[in-house]
């Protein structure tokens, strides 16, 4: 409106011979406003044609320190995928959930028609309110949950903290000092507490039927990544369009990267850290303690995983 306003403007003072340094002004205006439109064009602020803000279509709902990221940099390879780009925390946090639904499609990605939206936030799983809140919005949406060895997942979880603690330049405890208190196992420590799948899964099945929810194994995807992929291709109604292609073995960071549209990327190197040597006898007390929670969710899901 502003290009076009400046460019009658100018055709006005052309008409009317104007002073010279009036026109001259006219022209300067014309042309800033115009480099406006185009430096606007150029930078994103107009959305691709035929392309709109909509719902996810899918949600991967978690669970943290399961393979989330990966998940998604891996389904973003599918064309007819578009994934938010940052964790949202629409459902689990009651400041965002406050703010209403337009908010939080509005930190949608811009997507075609034939595409489907996903977006991931791993707190959902363990959040006890997102549940009903996802079903509120649309009570026949497809859920991801990727999930790991209990163990191993609360390993990695105290690893992430460990770290986020030392760039912060706040002090750290040693594992085995969370994991233990008055010689019992810590059952109060949030990091075991978000691998009882069981307790979790129980709430979730409240609201949703066992169809609506695809579980994929985050230890086989680390190691094998294309037959997990397939199966979500299949549970979202997708054409297979993800191949092995897209993949291949980094032997420096120990797992697999992607490969597509002619360029190769790897996570951030936040993924995959070394994670610390655990007691032994601590680590026992820990799988104790989470097997009836791994059997126990078996049955919820009819189905087994290869957990310690």
């Amino acid at each position: 409106m502003a290009c076009f306003l400046a460019s009658v403007f100018f055709l006005v003072l052309q008409s009317y011979a104007a002073p010279p340094e009036l026109l001259q002004a006219a022209v300067t205006l014309h042309t800033l406003d115009l480099e406006a439109g185009i430096s606007a064009n150029v930078s994103g602020d107009l959305p691709p044609p035929g392309t709109s803000k909509r719902a996810p279509h899918s949600i991967i709902i978690g669970v943290r320190k399961g393979g989330t990221r990966a998940l998604l940099e891996m389904l973003d390879i599918h064309p007819e995928v578009a994934v938010a780009a940052t964790e949202v925390h629409f459902f689990d946090w009651d400041e965002n959930y406050a703010k209403g639904f337009e908010w939080y499609r509005d930190l949608m990605p811009y997507s075609y028609p034939r595409q489907i939206t996903v977006e991931k936030t791993p707190g959902y799983f363990t959040s006890p309110l997102a549940p009903e809140r996802i079903r509120a919005m649309n009570s026949s949406i497809k859920l991801l949950l990727i999930l790991r060895d209990p163990a191993e997942r609360v390993v990695s979880d105290y690893t992430q903290v460990y770290f986020n603690r030392l760039e912060s330049h706040k002090p750290v405890q040693a594992i085995e000092n969370l994991l233990v208190r008055n010689g019992a196992l810590n059952t109060r420590y949030k990091a075991i507490h978000r691998s009882l799948y069981d307790v979790h899964m129980r709430n979730w099945l409240r609201h949703f039927p066992l169809e609506q929810i695809h579980i994929v194994d985050g230890d086989t995807l680390i190691h094998d990544p294309l037959p997990e992929l397939q199966k979500v291709e299949r549970f979202l109604n997708l054409p297979p369009r993800i191949v092995s292609s897209n993949f291949y073995f980094n032997q420096t960071k120990g797992f697999y990267c992607i490969r597509s549209d002619g360029r190769e990327r790897c996570l951030h190197e936040s993924k995959g850290r070394p994670h610390p040597a655990v007691n032994s006898t601590v680590l026992q007390k820990l799988r104790s303690y989470l097997r009836e929670h791994n059997h126990s969710f078996y049955r919820l899901v009819k189905r087994t995983f290869d957990w310690q």
